[in-house]
């Protein structure tokens, strides 16, 4: 039985009998004790001492019902620590390389009933994939034309959601460079004594910038024992895309967006991971929720347990108005025998 403050009872279930000091209580007082003098009327003794006698054996009663009270507590083991958990890592790194080029601002994504571009559906689903693997390290490396470090493997995921939250489209050069941005990832992962380690690559385009392949990536990758998950973001062909015109107003132009998905599909196969389409935000939220799945590992729990016994609190008290009793109930409340 644990109480806030860290006081708990090693045996709660002795207090228990504590329910019984009343009942002792209402006993005591309906039968009443042994007479010490016997009288046959004890009318004419009514207003002899009345207050006094009544306070004495009152006084003396609480005296026995207390120290009673204390040493059942006491025998409870009251107790004042805390229980100190550790939670240990799953194993689990993963690095999140997310497309950040031009074609991110394509607005064929919907969060709730409002039409939204595919980088601000991205960063919703992302969160709530890191959200939801609190003992994985996770880092994210954003790519354009040139990959660069969003936040490197960590296990602290507030800051980490921070720096995913600043994210923006045009930080470096256009382009869509898959190769580079999966041996950077990689690059991250490679020294890292981790049983699984992950990639998972979500981009709306094809390999047009860059000085890797993405499949020379991949297969570095694969002789790291690194898994790559693969997420083709956005329609297939034409997408609305927002563009300001003369007079400052935002219109919308349906624009022709490339995407390579036999090269997403072959790098996840030479991976031993898997391909994903993601047509819409729906479809990306299932994606997240499928690899969340496939890559669930145990996580191992240590608790040490750090307690103060205080039994003695309660006991000393105990004997204290035991041995107060006894000597009132000898001297000045003194019974006739």
């Amino acid at each position: 039985m644990s109480l806030p403050g860290g006081f708990s009872f090693a045996h709660p279930w002795v207090l228990l009998l504590l329910l019984l000091v009343p009942l002792l209580a209402l006993l005591k007082g309906k039968f009443g004790g042994t007479a010490g003098v016997t009288f046959s009327n004890t009318a004419m003794l009514a207003a002899i001492g009345r207050r006094q006698r009544n306070r004495a054996g009152a006084f003396l009663a609480t005296l026995t019902y207390l120290a009673l009270s204390l040493f059942i507590i006491a025998l409870a083991r009251p107790q004042l620590g805390s229980v100190v958990t550790r939670v240990q890592a799953t194993g689990v790194d993963i690095m999140l390389a997310i497309d950040v080029s031009r074609s991110m601002l394509a607005e064929d994504f919907t969060i709730g009933t409002q039409r939204a571009n595919r980088i601000d559906a991205v960063k919703l689903v992302t969160e709530k994939f890191i959200r939801e693997r609190p003992n994985d390290r996770i880092g994210i490396v954003a790519f354009a034309g040139q990959p660069y470090l969003v936040s490197p493997l960590t296990l602290d995921h507030d800051w980490l959601i921070r720096n995913l939250e600043r994210l923006r489209i045009g930080l470096v050069e256009d382009g869509t460079a898959i190769g580079s941005a999966i041996a950077s990832a990689a690059n991250r992962l490679k020294d890292k004594e981790a049983k699984t380690k992950l990639i998972v690559l979500l981009t709306d385009g094809d390999n047009n910038a860059g000085k890797v392949q993405p499949l020379t990536a991949a297969e570095a990758a694969k002789a790291l024992g690194i898994r790559i998950y693969t997420i083709g973001a956005g329609t297939e062909g034409e997408a609305p895309f927002p563009l300001v015109n003369q007079f400052g107003r935002t219109v919308y132009r349906n624009v022709l967006v490339r995407f390579d998905e036999k090269t997403l599909e072959e790098i996840a196969a030479m991976t031993d991971g898997k391909y994903f389409r993601a047509t819409d935000t729906s479809s990306l939220e299932k994606i997240f929720a499928e690899i969340d799945m496939l890559e669930k590992s145990k996580v191992e729990v240590e608790k040490t347990a750090q307690y103060r016994d205080l039994f003695q609190w309660f006991l000393i008290p105990g004997v204290a108005c035991l041995l107060l009793h006894i000597l009132l109930s000898q001297t000045v409340w003194r019974r006739l025998p």
